[in-house]
């Protein structure tokens, strides 16, 4: 998800789900793999024939054996003759078992987009549809010969949006009144297009999130089949900086404020002294709070300018558990550790600076026992989203 390369934004890439009804699992497959070495990124939704388990292990191998040759590079017709050669065929309908679409985002932003039997890939410029030009691919070999794929590439601009969905969205509602012939692409399109004429930086997680419950909706709660959005949303990457701890010379104080005023993101203090010194350095002052939302924490405080003050050693080891075992369901409450979670999760660029001068109101300085903490934590945080939450991560010591 990093922004290095040729490319000048960010990607989002999130996809929301339902099960067809009275399922504990779903039967379409969302995967997305980015190749750092490549500064490349693949995104593939699959949905296999059916529902429930059968379903989901045709959608999982499609979209794991999708994501497998698009990373090789192989050719628009030869990745699709691959796996449509591999699936199994229903022996009544004579069709493959899975239907899929592949969006492969490069370095320089060159996007290619190949699917089969998916509801036609969505491009949204602002909350304006564009149609790029498709062109066929008609596979010549294997017992899935004279089969019709569709490809594309285009070069998406700051603020498009690519949404891929399943037919579980436009045939939703299928035999209603409102919608007899299911809620239909064009129908998802307009809903889309006026998400984002309403809130023009809306992100790729609400976007999927309101397709999939308006197309959950349709089917008057009950889903007829399963149900999955994606969208891949680029913009400018939302920044965050995190400063914890005093610099190592006095000297550098100035130059700590600076950074933090400086910023063109949000930014947390986590630490007493650190909030101490920009304070003092940037002629602001610190308000304390004495509510304490977070019983094993003292309170966060507030200066002007700053998005989050809160103590330093604790809050951050509390930080490190929570971002471990973090996942989309958590929900987060209001102390200072949640608070900074959150800050985390909604940004893109997370830029750490670290202070290595000993705090001698809390040790003999000749046992620097917190600063290596200190390190320690921060580099377990780092290393959780990094890895875990694809965020780019800058570790700066000062």
């Amino acid at each position: 998800m990093e922004t290095t390369g040729k490319r000048d934004f960010f990607i989002e890439v999130n996809s929301q789900q339902k099960n067809h009804h009275g399922e504990r699992i779903c039967g379409d497959a969302f995967l997305t793999r980015y190749l750092r070495e490549e500064n490349r990124k693949i995104v593939v939704l699959a949905d296999g024939m059916g529902h429930g388990v059968k379903a989901n292990v045709l959608a999982t191998l499609t979209s794991t054996m999708a994501v497998n040759f698009a990373a090789e590079h192989k050719e628009a017709d030869r990745i699709a003759e691959i796996i449509m050669n591999t699936l199994p065929v229903c022996s009544e309908r004579k069709i493959s078992y899975a239907s899929f679409t592949i969006v492969d985002i490069e370095a320089d932003g060159r996007t290619t987009v190949l699917e089969y039997d998916n509801p036609r890939t969505v491009l949204l410029r602002g909350s304006t549809p564009v149609d790029p030009p498709w062109s066929e691919v008609v596979l010549e070999k294997g017992r899935n010969s004279g089969k019709v794929l569709h490809t594309c590439t285009l070069y998406p601009k700051k603020e498009d949006r690519i949404i891929l969905c399943s037919d579980g969205v436009t045939q939703s509602g299928m035999g209603s009144d409102q919608w007899p012939f299911g809620w239909e692409r064009e129908n998802m399109i307009r809903y889309a297009a006026k998400l984002v004429e309403n809130e023009p930086t809306v992100s790729a997680r609400t976007v999927a999130a309101k397709i999939v419950n308006m197309a959950y909706r349709n089917d008057h709660y009950r889903a007829k089949d399963d149900i999955s959005a994606a969208v891949i949303y680029f913009r400018d990457p939302r920044r965050l900086l995190l400063c914890t701890g005093p610099p190592y010379e006095k000297e550098k104080d100035s130059e700590l404020a600076a950074k933090a005023s400086g910023f063109r993101g949000k930014v947390i203090l986590s630490g007493g002294t650190t909030a101490d010194i920009v304070a003092r350095e940037l002629g602001k002052t610190i308000t304390d709070n004495l509510d304490f939302e977070d019983s094993d924490l003292p309170p966060e405080s507030f200066m002007e300018g700053v998005d989050l003050v809160t103590e330093g050693i604790l809050t951050l080891q509390k930080v490190s558990e929570m971002v471990r075992t973090y996942d989309n369901s958590v929900r987060l409450g209001k102390g200072p550790a949640d608070k900074i979670v959150r800050l985390m999760m909604e940004s893109d660029e997370i830029h750490f600076i670290i202070g290595t001068r000993i705090n001698v109101a809390h040790q003999d300085p000749n046992l620097p026992v917190e600063l290596e903490i200190r390190r320690t934590v921060v580099k377990r945080i780092a290393s959780i989203l990094e890895n875990k939450w694809m965020k780019k991560v800058t570790l700066e010591y000062i």
